[in-house]
């Protein structure tokens, strides 16, 4: 079996329009597809890029947001999100955009992590300067749903010491 990459990642909004400009008008990410669902639900397709989309779900009633459970509460306070939910979506892109996509963000008013994270090698994976353990320079923000999105920047390519842990035993559900 091989897959050749990611067709689209379907989450659920609580305000299609809202999403729409999100996506749209600020993202810059084109409207692809919409479907009337026979529930009274929609469903949007963006491209993202790549030959991938990003897809919304929207219905006239959902359960609420479950901040800690099911996405991040607050990044980088509370990161961790409960085991089957989603943390967050990285777009890749290029590494001279990431700079001029945090203006574009915050004139847009989106609140964006104070700081580009540059993800290495080190014992803590991240460093206030480039190096050459940097793999991947990141901006952290979330969408008007509460979803956390990361524009991903990769320096290099993944080499083969580049896995060099053992998977962790089960988790202890608490």
């Amino acid at each position: 079996m091989r897959t050749t990459g990611i067709n689209h990642l379907a989450l659920v909004c609580k305000d299609m329009a809202e999403t729409v400009h999100f996506y749209r008008d600020i993202l810059g990410m084109p409207l692809q597809k919409t479907i009337a669902l026979p529930d009274g639900g929609q469903h949007f397709f963006f491209d993202c890029g790549g030959g991938a989309s990003v897809a919304f779900f929207w219905w006239p009633e959902v359960p609420a947001r479950a901040p800690g459970i099911a996405s991040v509460d607050k990044f980088p306070q509370r990161p961790k999100t409960a085991v089957g939910s989603m943390n967050h979506v990285a777009f890749s892109m290029d590494p001279d955009q990431l700079d001029e996509s945090v203006g574009r963000l915050q004139a847009a008013g989106v609140e964006v992590f104070p700081m580009v994270v540059n993800h290495d090698d080190s014992p803590i994976g991240i460093s206030a300067e480039l190096n050459e353990g940097v793999f991947v320079r990141s901006v952290y923000f979330t969408d008007p749903n509460g979803i956390m999105l990361e524009f991903a920047a990769n320096t290099r390519a993944y080499r083969l010491e580049d896995v060099s842990h053992e998977p962790a035993g089960p988790a202890v559900q608490v």
